[in-house]
């Protein structure tokens, strides 16, 4: 049996990561409905599926052959759209991350779903990765406590790979302006978005290994598009860098974890690309290097199959860690939009 997914959004990321990665597990999932906001793009995807295809949500929550509502819109709408969901009666919920943009719109969607019983999960994918997995097993077998982290992302433009894995046609989306970076509130808004869209990629992973927040040490913006950030959470200080380069060459997606005893890496592949899980390397103290065995499976076929076990019962929904996950990223988010309002130390 497989179960039908409808899809809330219609952007070229659908086209290029998500109805590809369902494609793999249609033994699971069968795409029904598409949706878009107006734009006319969800026909585009829709179509080739003989999927049905609307404009906003209400046909799309009413469809009886939904059994999944795949929430991809832009991040403002997450919230609101997971409880429509549930109002609507649709007892699961797949959503892109990040799940809210504050802190009492993940109260109120836990709630929702938590009373429900409405099946969750949010698409942060690296999460899921098998070597992610690897890498934390690493850890808790050393025993050994981690000192500090750094995440370093360099990215070209997203449409790179949306062209390697999907016929787009006229569903590109247009490109957006740079900002301003002369401007203290703009720069806030974009290192908080971009925290919010991005760095929250990563942000579950880094909860746990330094689960309490505790304050930043200093966030600017890079040049053209980017962040620099440094917090501490449990005592650990953690720091993140991400450019984003209009002609920038391939993706770079490099987390290091260092303790007493060693130093791990783990470098995601590209997004939109279907080339297996993250590379763990470690080095030892003594020198010794060691690099762990990669699945074919990446981290977006690995979300859906872990839904696949919760609608199978196997595996319960963490709605306290969701709840967790979110609240820590929207309070990074804050924090390093706060720290460049106020112009740092001032």
């Amino acid at each position: 049996m497989t179960h039908g997914v409808g899809v809330i959004g219609a952007g070229a990321g659908v086209g290029a990561l998500h109805l590809p990665t369902l494609a793999l597990l249609d033994d699971l999932y069968s795409v029904v409905h598409v949706t878009d906001a107006g734009s006319g793009r969800a026909e585009a995807l829709a179509a080739p599926l003989g999927a049905r295809w609307s404009s906003g949500e209400a046909a799309l929550l009413a469809d009886p052959e939904v059994d999944i509502v795949l929430v991809c819109s832009p991040p403002e709408q997450h919230a609101r759209q997971i409880l429509a969901a549930v109002t609507a009666g649709k007892r699961v919920v797949f959503c892109e991350k990040p799940l809210a943009q504050d802190a009492g719109e993940v109260e109120a969607v836990i709630g929702a779903c938590r009373a429900s019983g409405t099946v969750l999960v949010v698409g942060t994918n690296h999460l899921y990765d098998f070597s992610w997995g690897r890498a934390k097993h690493h850890l808790l077998a050393a025993r050994s406590p981690v000192q500090t982290v750094s995440v370093v992302v360099s990215l070209p433009p997203n449409t790179r790979y949306h062209d390697a894995v999907a016929e787009l046609g006229d569903i590109r989306m247009p490109r957006r302006a740079r900002p301003d970076l002369g401007n203290p509130d703009v720069v806030a808004g974009m290192v908080r978005q971009l925290v919010s869209g991005l760095a929250v990629h990563d942000l579950p992973a880094l909860r746990d290994l330094a689960p309490r927040f505790e304050g930043m040490v200093f966030a600017r913006a890079a040049a053209p598009v980017g962040y620099l950030l440094a917090y501490r959470a449990s005592g650990v200080l953690v720091q993140l860098a991400a450019v984003m380069h209009p002609e920038g060459a391939d993706a770079l997606w490099r987390m290091t974890i260092a303790t007493a005893h060693d130093r791990i890496e783990v470098e995601f592949p590209p997004a939109f690309v279907h080339s297996g899980s993250a590379t763990v390397r470690v080095r030892g103290v003594d020198g010794r290097r060691t690099t762990y065995s990669r699945s074919p499976e990446d981290g977006y076929l690995s979300e859906w199959r872990a839904l696949a076990d919760l609608l199978a019962g196997s595996e319960p929904v963490e709605y306290d860690e969701l709840r967790a996950d979110a609240l820590y990223g929207i309070a990074l988010a804050d924090a390093a939009a706060d720290w460049i309002s106020r112009g740092g130390d001032r």
